[in-house]
């Protein structure tokens, strides 16, 4: 199998995961929007912080895999530290 195929699994793969981190983007927009007219709800509260979370985790992970070699060594960190993946990402 080559490199190319390899890139192709994994993005088909990932495709669902992404669309979902891109969904859940949205209603974060969504709720930061609503905080500055309404209080949000402890549930709500809850769906801010988590993806703000997941926004910071995909920076660095980003940021790793423009270095170079960093696509080798981004697998590496996540089978060392899982939950440097956001929440769309992870195995569950």
């Amino acid at each position: 199998m080559t490199s190319v195929d390899e890139i192709k699994i994994l993005l088909q793969k990932n495709k669902k995961r992404f669309l979902n981190e891109v969904e859940e983007s949205k209603e974060l927009a969504f709720l930061l929007k609503k905080s500055f007219s309404t209080k949000l709800t402890e549930e709500e509260k809850k769906k801010v912080r988590e993806q703000v979370l997941d926004i910071c985790k995909s920076i660095p992970a980003f940021a790793i895999f423009m270095l170079p070699g960093g696509a080798l060594l981004l697998p590496l960190l996540i089978k060392l530290i899982p939950t440097i993946l956001p929440s769309s990402f992870r195995e569950e």
